[in-house]
């Protein structure tokens, strides 16, 4: 597929002013709307409205397009969440051109939002490996977050909790790439951009096209763009006394 890996590490240049400008001259999708439901409690400022408008976008504009630049920012954002001992067990796959695109859509049970998109992103989980704390912390070290001396005292209960138990290293890597996919989503929420996680692709077919390692699970596809006419506003939600208990 030729698969295009996002370093997240690349730092941005510039691409929210890019986004954010057109947004204001009509390219991007337009701004956020209110969500209908009845028993939404007032916003207080503009991350929470960003969250109680977002919905599932089943229609893009398909010849609209992201930049590197963009697509990295995205990227960037989503590594902004959180991962059990820093572990950062995630990867990111940016599906942007229209060949990879072609290769995508028939392994993911033939979605038209795959092509139409400006990308989609296959969400890459890595599965827990206590021994790569001490180069994970290195650069909280070296900023002066973390004395070293505590490094050691990281690993040891993250070799305990990981080591030889592949359940625990599996859930381990379908939450950290969950995490990051929701910063994601809400971030291009807040640029205009329409956004859905899905679960319909052939995870073994995604494994072997993109050449992933054996520690690697295709958790699921993200995809993100401007987008057209007729989506949904968010659904209503069960009430929150149907879901909250109080001990």
């Amino acid at each position: 597929m030729n698969c295009i890996s996002i370093a997240a590490d690349k730092p941005a240049t510039g691409a929210i002013a890019e986004i954010n400008a057109q947004a204001d001259t009509g390219g991007i999708a337009p701004t956020p709307q209110p969500s209908h439901s009845p028993t939404r409690p007032a916003a207080t400022n503009a991350v929470i409205d960003t969250i109680l408008s977002r919905s599932a976008a089943k229609y893009y504009d398909p010849a609209a397009t992201l930049s590197d630049d963009q697509i990295r920012d995205l990227v960037r954002i989503g590594t902004s969440a959180p991962t059990s001992f820093h572990l950062q067990n995630w990867r990111f796959i940016a599906v942007r051109t229209a060949e990879a695109k072609a290769r995508l859509r028939p392994i993911a049970w033939n979605q038209p939002a795959i092509t139409d998109a400006a990308v989609t992103f296959i969400i890459i989980g890595r599965l827990a490996d206590a021994s790569t704390v001490p180069a994970r912390l290195a650069p909280v070290v070296e900023a002066g977050i973390m004395p070293a001396h505590l490094v050691p005292e990281w690993e040891t209960p993250a070799r305990g909790l990981y080591d030889d138990q592949p359940q625990r290293q599996r859930d381990e890597a379908v939450r950290s790439a969950t995490f990051g996919t929701a910063a994601i989503i809400y971030a291009a929420r807040s640029l205009g951009l329409g956004s859905t996680p899905m679960i319909g692709f052939d995870a073994e077919a995604v494994h072997r096209e993109c050449g992933l390692a054996d520690d690697e699970i295709p958790v699921m596809l993200l995809t993100v763009g401007p987008e057209r006419s007729g989506n949904w506003p968010q659904k209503p939600r069960m009430p929150v006394a149907d879901v909250l208990d109080f001990a």
